[in-house]
């Protein structure tokens, strides 16, 4: 039997750039060839995409380093290298995408083909002659490739289903979903037996189908993180329905009304929201109820059969006005904006630090003990603005800068 794993850590990496290539052209009866180097391959991206026939995340949790491929090396003769493809991850619909470190949510795939960028890839790095100019006829100096964005994110699966059974443990949840669908749980007559979600399909004649869950036990202080806690309570949230079950037996620790009363509170403390979906509340194991239990609602009994049919077009009538009163929606990927202008900001050494990708490329694509590298990289600077927004920022003469790999001290422009 296949594990089920509904959380688990995962490291991605980008692809690394190419580097570019020094290279002047070699040929005969040509006294002053010119620079042919040419550009390194950008490397390749990662991404993850909903896909329905992807169950677990099991594989992530056995395999939790991906990365993708790296560019080749541009040559000489202006021959660019090999960019690579793009790393695409399968991972199961209603997986949600955070930040293993800051928390940040970076995307919640809920459907097939719902995809999101986690990890952007190096470009390649410029050839030589890429920098030929009527300044610099001849440039010995080119890029290296950008490394790869490198992170760490936690993935979280939250089940996709249109009914959600919800129940104290040893209610009859898990021998419900094997009598009205194809799965097949286990099943035994002590608590906490379901120690995973179940899904079922449920096709009843006449009508359309649809996904039932078997949620393992709930207990008073669930929301809390109590006996499985949130752990199983996160995936109640994408049901449409719920399927609240009632334990009828003369040997259940509390009266029907209290068991509703204490499944109300855990779910309401865990997400109000799920109070206002629509509920069939139901008495289970009527075969083995007394007769004077105190419950006038509908009586269910699995093992039997007493009240299925019933049941299961309750569920259908309760998912078919679900489904009419769904809008459609598009996945949430959260954007992370990129500022305008030049960013300066302090460090907590209180040296002056610019965080901005595009700039910190110019500087650590370069080769730093170049000198005609190191005019360039001061050009191309000042021509992004980096001088005015240190100005801007109040930089002082002598105090230090960090920009990617460069670190220098501060000069007023005369």
């Amino acid at each position: 039997m296949t594990q089920f794993v509904d959380e688990c850590g995962l490291n991605v990496r980008g692809g690394d750039g190419g580097a570019g290539v020094v290279s002047f052209r070699r040929e005969a009866h040509v006294p002053k060839g010119g620079p042919d180097g040419g550009d390194g391959g950008d490397g390749g991206s990662v991404w993850l995409e909903a896909d329905h026939n992807v169950a677990s995340l099991l594989s992530f949790r056995d395999h939790p380093h991906r990365r993708a491929s790296n560019g080749t090396h541009g040559s000489g003769g202006k021959k660019h290298g090999r960019s690579a493809g793009d790393l695409v991850l399968k991972v199961p619909e209603g997986s949600s995408v955070h930040d293993m470190y800051t928390e940040e949510r970076i995307a919640d795939l809920v459907t097939h083909g719902d995809r999101c960028l986690v990890a952007r890839a190096g470009i390649g790095g410029k050839g030589n002659a890429k920098f030929l100019s009527n300044r610099r006829r001849v440039p010995t100096f080119a890029e290296q490739g950008e490394d790869g964005e490198d992170r760490w994110l936690r993935l979280e699966l939250r089940l996709m289903a249109d009914v959600a059974l919800v129940g104290f443990p040893n209610v009859g949840k898990s021998t419900l979903i094997s009598r009205i669908s194809a799965a097949k749980p286990r099943i035994a007559d002590y608590p906490f037996t379901t120690l995973e979600p179940n899904l079922g399909v449920v096709r009843p004649d006449g009508r359309g189908e649809f996904v039932v869950a078997d949620i393992p036990g709930l207990i008073e202080g669930a929301s809390d993180g109590k006996g499985l806690g949130h752990r199983f309570l996160r995936h109640i949230e994408r049901a449409s329905v719920l399927v609240v079950m009632l334990d009828l037996a003369p040997t259940a620790e509390r009266p029907p009304a209290d068991q509703l009363a204490v499944l109300e509170q855990e779910l309401g403390a865990y997400r109000p929201e799920l109070l206002e979906r629509p509920r069939v509340v139901l008495g289970s194991r009527a075969d083995v109820a007394d007769v004077d239990v105190d419950f006038d609602g509908d009586r269910l009994s699995a093992l039997t059969g007493e009240g299925l049919d019933a049941l299961v077009h309750r569920m259908g009538d309760a998912v078919d006005l679900a489904r009419e009163s769904h809008v459609e929606r598009t996945p949430v990927v959260v954007h992370r904006p990129e500022p305008e202008g030049v960013v300066v900001v302090r460090g907590v050494d209180g040296a002056w630090e610019i965080p901005d990708r595009r700039v910190a490329r110019t500087v650590n694509l370069n080769d730093l003990t170049n000198p005609e590298a190191l005019v360039y990289i001061h050009e191309k600077l000042r021509s992004m603005g980096v001088d005015r927004a240190l100005v801007r920022a109040g930089a002082k003469e002598g105090e230090t800068v960090r920009i990617g790999r460069l670190e220098f001290d501060y000069e007023e422009d005369t």
